[in-house]
């Protein structure tokens, strides 16, 4: 059997006012991590505290998903911020989260960039540098996500943050271990069979398979499931079942 662990995370509170996107309370029973919209990209005060609530609930560890202030575009259109412009947004998120997390008895346990914002530190060393300047700048140490080999996990590595390296079992990825973009063919794989046989294989070998074929290294302590797909829910819970059937332990890493 084996004793590899790994966290499963999933975006939450993706609404907004009457509109609601994730089915917040089914997740929130298979995964141990919650990215908890700040209200940029999604997500408004009484989301953010409900979510809060049900994951205080549930011991599920509750992280802020920071974001470019894009509601329109759901955070997914590139912009251009000026560093000191988004590490204090990055901040200013971080910290109206934290209300909700301090108020439902727990804490905010960890930092996840979400879309345009999270594709563009894995190259960009000046938005890297201004989201872990803006972690910073909420107050204490929290750990960050991103993706392995990325300019944010390195800038926050040297600012003295936990690096979190995550991957995606419904996402393709290039040669170079970046993710194939939302607007290719292919970049999201709907499969549920293969979802979740790539999920073990991240988890117990740390590898996965590109678009063009070839076995590449995705070593990762958190696995993330997409919560706006179709069947999210159900496909969240045949992955954790699959992983603890093969003896890997579903466990918070925060």
């Amino acid at each position: 059997m084996s004793t590899t662990s790994i966290d499963l995370n999933a975006d939450l509170g993706e609404g907004f006012g009457r509109w609601h996107l994730t089915d917040d309370e089914e997740l929130l029973s298979v995964v141990t991590s919650a990215n908890v919209a700040c209200g940029f990209h999604a997500g408004d005060p009484v989301t953010m505290r409900r979510v809060c609530d049900r994951a205080a609930e549930r011991g599920v560890r509750i992280g802020a998903q920071v974001s470019y202030r894009d509601l329109a575009g759901f955070g997914r259109r590139a912009m251009d911020v000026p560093p000191d412009e988004l590490a204090a947004e990055v901040a200013y998120q971080i910290g109206a989260l934290e209300v909700f997390a301090r108020a439902a008895g727990t804490r905010v346990s960890y930092v996840k960039p979400h879309g345009a914002l999270y594709n563009r530190v894995v190259h960009d060393e000046g938005q890297a540098h201004a989201v872990v300047e803006g972690v910073l700048l909420a107050g204490g140490s929290l750990p960050v996500l991103g993706l392995p080999g990325s300019r944010f996990l390195e800038s926050a590595a040297q600012a003295g943050l936990p690096a979190v390296t995550e991957a995606f079992a419904d996402r393709a990825y290039t040669e170079e271990g970046t993710l194939v973009p939302r607007g290719s063919e292919g970049a999201v794989i709907t499969e549920a069979d293969a979802v979740v046989e790539r999920s073990l294989g991240m988890a117990r070998s740390g590898t996965v398979t590109s678009r063009t074929g070839r076995e590449i290294p995705v070593r990762a302590r958190s696995l993330c499931l997409h919560g706006d797909t179709p069947g999210a829910v159900e496909l969240a819970r045949r992955v954790r079942a699959r992983l603890e059937a093969a003896g890997v332990r579903v466990a918070a890493f925060a």
